[in-house]
């Protein structure tokens, strides 16, 4: 019974990180076991679950305290999509200051997940005729180098690694995805074995 138990949880938090955001607020409970699917187990088992801000510049809220170095939060509250990260240090102070309106001090290398992956605008649609395109799981990493960072691929939709920066912000972040959404045999093994 334990078993059945736990492979129907697993499935509901697999099935939950796939589908669109409900406009209904979450629960505490909920929030942690979105930001918990962003990342392997390795991060997010002994990570800190913080709560989006309710104002811009306002505090995070600690829905669960942790002890590595990695901190896990859901999705934008007002996303279409669920799209949970885990951030390291520098990348999650990257994020603090541009949401709180910042120009963000890169002074070193920052890493984040997203293994319930990210919508894009779909402008090339090699990757289908949708007006978005759904970049599987992947790994975002920020820097100081700016300069190189805009040599790089700026289209997210054609699947391959890309470079990306939040809206209104110019600071540029490598995504580098781990694998294709429709990837069948890799979507079971998302989240199997987690705590």
């Amino acid at each position: 019974m334990k078993k059945f138990a736990f492979l129907a949880l697993i499935t509901a938090v697999i099935a939950y990180g796939q589908t669109p955001a409900s406009p209904k607020s979450k629960s505490d409970g909920e929030k942690i076991a979105s930001a918990l699917q962003a990342g392997p187990q390795f991060v997010t088992r002994n990570a800190t679950v913080l709560d989006w801000p309710t104002s811009p510049g306002g505090e995070f809220r600690v829905l669960r305290g942790g002890t590595n170095a990695w901190t896990c939060l859901p999705g934008f509250p007002e996303g279409t999509h669920d799209e949970s990260g885990c951030y390291d240090q520098a990348f999650l102070q990257f994020f603090k200051d541009s949401i709180a309106g910042r120009t963000p001090n890169l002074q070193n290398v920052g890493i984040s997940y997203m293994y319930g992956g990210k919508w894009v605008p779909n402008t090339s649609h090699a990757m289908g005729k949708s007006n978005e395109f759904h970049v599987g799981p992947h790994i975002m990493i920020i820097g100081p180098d700016q300069k190189r960072m805009l040599t790089l691929n700026q289209d997210g939709s054609n699947g391959e690694p890309y470079v990306n920066h939040l809206p209104g912000h110019s600071e540029l972040y490598l995504v580098i995805p781990i694998r294709e959404w429709e990837d069948a045999p890799a979507v079971g093994t998302v989240g199997a074995g987690r705590r």
